[in-house]
Parts: structure tokens; C-alpha cells; sequence
């Protein structure tokens, strides 16, 4: 029987940590005691989001671990989750067999670890929090306390205020994925899904290198254009299943932002300053960001906060919240991509 090790052999998964470790940022400075009281903070804020979740909501979530961590726990959390999911997508490149095949020989464990851990280091001093469902079996969230303080700092904003904020938004994905049984089983699907849809021939991935190189050099020349690197290198049949993937992150994205926002007015005083000067963060960087963004598709995930959070304003304005929640019943209730700019149509499909 194959290990887990021997799917996922195509990536050097300790080097990729080494690398994540070596390339990310450093925090910022604080003494023990300072970081400490963050980490103190950030548990109970995430309880207290919790009982504020589930009473917007109505949403009943199940106990899952908490987890407070820095840069390098976080890309480690992450690089342990991989190695799990990406195991069929292994499979397909590898043939199902021992040997790693013509492409892996190409490409290299090494060079593979070596961009995984470039990309987990940029993203470990950017990312904020995440509900983490690849590794553990029933998750866990994650509170990168040393970004929380970091970005804190940077908008001026009360720290009590601005943890809380951002506990609301990461416990509604805890919620999502805990009170919704068969959610991270179908995302998990569709991830298998996608890995199914490839296409190993080395002639049609040596194509589909060529495109994601030109599609590098386009973002370095023009960062404010749509097309990523995931467009350039995937098959027809996976850009099939990216949408449904789209669809599914940008509905969650967007309840959350929604979750956030409604909660925010009643518990959190500045939460309008909050909001206003995090937005601003948000579509900022400098030019080099901006190319970085948009060669690891990032930009993509700024749009599906604000176009997922249109559509499940509009649904509940519509309805209500316990009839928006139909959307939780099955994979069948969740929006269409075309749902999303649309959310009447999806009203009128599963709410009437």
C-alpha cells in the first residue's frame, strides 16, 4: 500500500518548510509579556465571536481546536494540510506509480519545494487568520497573532476592536465549515475533482508552462489585468470545476464579510474607522505586491470578498436570514457563478 509519503514525493515537504521559514518576514517586536496578552486576547475574543456568530447566523457550530501562531507555525500548518490533499493531484502527475515520471524528473522535488515554500512566505505575513480544513479531521482555526498585531498597528486601530473584528470573520468560516456537515467533504471533492480533470502528457503541461511563464511577464507589465497563472496552466476540464471551487469560496468569503459587518455595529465601537482604513490596506502595495497578487491569484480573492458579499446581502434583504440559510442544505443550494451576480435568480430557485 503507498504512504502518504510516497504520493506526495513529487514536493520535498521539509524543504519547503525551510524555505517558508527562511523567506518570510519577521514579526513585529514585542516583548514576551506583550505577546503573551495578544495571545491571551485572541483566545478569548474568538470565544466570545462565537456566541456573536451563531446568533446572527443561527448557525449551531461544533467545537473545534483554536490555534494562536506565528508566521512560521502558520506555513507549517498549512505544508501539513497539503501533503494530505495533494495526494491524488500526486497521483495523476506520477501515473500511480513509485516512479515520479517524466515530469517529475523535469521539475524536481527541490525546485517544487522551493516555489511552495516561496509562495506559503509571502502569504504567512499577509494572511490574518484562516479556518484550516486540510489537516486536521474536523479543522482548526488559526490566529497569526504576530500579523493581527502588525496590522493593528499599521491602520492605528483600538486593538481590542480590531482583534474582535477579525475573530468575527474567521470564527463565521469555523462555523461554516463545523455547522454545515457535508460542506468540507464536497469541497474536498472538488478538490479531487480538479486533480481528475489534469492532464499529465508532458506536451500539453510543457504548453501550459509556456503560457503561465507569458502570463508572468503580462502581470509584470500590466498588474491591474484579470488573467492568472492558474487560468494559464489549467485544462478546460479543471477550469470547469475552478468555477464551482470559485462559486463555493466566494459565497463563503462573502458571509463572512456580511457576518462581520452586521455583527460589528453592536460590539465593536469603531468598527466604521476599522473597516474604512482596512479596505484601503487591501487594494494598496506597491507595484512589486500588485504582480505578486496576481501571479498567486490573490486579487481574485479580494473580488470574491466584495461580489460574495453583495450577493448574500441582497439574498437576506430578500428573504431573511433562516430562508438564506437554505443555502446551506445541500451542494445543490449553493449559487451558480452566474447565481452570484444575479442573487434574485438563485432567491427564486431555491427559496420559493
Amino acid at each position: 500500500m503507498r504512504t502518504v509519503e510516497d504520493m506526495t514525493q513529487f514536493v520535498d515537504w521539509e524543504l519547503a518548510a525551510r524555505t517558508a521559514r527562511a523567506l518570510g518576514k519577521t514579526g513585529p517586536s514585542v516583548t514576551f509579556e506583550e505577546a503573551a496578552s495578544v495571545v491571551a486576547d485572541l483566545r478569548r475574543l474568538a470565544d466570545e465571536a462565537a456566541g456573536h456568530v451563531a446568533a446572527f447566523t443561527g448557525l449551531e457550530a461544533r467545537p473545534s481546536p483554536v490555534r494562536v501562531v506565528d508566521r512560521p507555525d502558520w506555513a507549517q500548518a498549512n505544508i501539513d494540510g497539503l501533503r494530505r490533499v495533494l495526494g491524488p493531484l500526486s497521483d495523476k502527475l506520477t501515473g500511480n506509480g513509485g516512479d515520479p515520471g517524466p515530469l517529475g524528473r523535469v521539475i524536481g522535488t527541490r525546485v517544487t519545494a522551493v516555489q511552495a515554500g516561496t509562495v506559503l512566505a509571502y502569504l504567512s505575513g499577509k494572511v490574518l487568520g484562516q479556518y484550516e480544513i486540510f489537516g486536521e479531521e474536523a479543522g482548526q482555526l488559526l490566529l497569526i497573532a504576530p500579523n493581527i498585531l502588525d496590522t493593528e498597528r499599521r491602520l492605528g486601530a483600538d486593538p481590542h476592536d480590531f482583534r474582535l473584528w477579525v475573530c468575527l470573520h474567521e470564527v463565521t468560516h469555523r462555523t461554516q465549515f463545523t455547522a454545515v456537515p457535508w460542506l468540507r467533504e464536497h469541497f474536498m471533492g472538488e478538490i479531487n475533482a480538479f486533480a481528475a480533470a489534469g492532464d499529465a502528457q508532458d506536451e500539453a503541461w510543457a504548453e501550459r508552462a509556456r503560457r503561465a511563464m507569458s502570463t508572468i511577464a503580462d502581470a509584470a507589465r500590466d498588474p491591474e489585468g484579470r488573467t492568472s497563472v492558474i487560468d494559464a496552466v489549467t485544462t478546460d476540464a479543471q477550469r470547469e470545476v475552478i468555477g464551482r471551487i470559485t462559486a463555493l469560496m466566494t459565497l463563503l468569503e462573502g458571509h463572512a464579510e456580511y457576518v462581520m459587518d452586521g455583527v460589528g455595529p453592536e460590539v465593536i465601537g469603531s468598527v466604521a474607522e476599522i473597516r474604512k482604513r482596512f479596505n484601503r490596506r487591501r487594494g494598496g502595495g506597491n507595484p512589486l505586491e500588485r504582480v505578486v497578487r496576481k501571479i498567486l491569484g490573490v486579487d481574485v480573492k479580494l473580488r470574491q470578498y466584495a461580489e460574495g458579499r453583495a450577493f448574500v446581502e441582497a439574498a437576506v434583504q430578500a428573504v431573511g436570514m433562516p430562508a438564506f440559510n437554505r443555502v446551506w442544505t445541500s451542494p445543490d443550494t449553493l449559487p451558480t457563478l452566474d447565481e452570484l451576480s444575479d442573487p434574485h435568480s438563485w432567491v427564486a430557485r431555491v427559496c420559493t
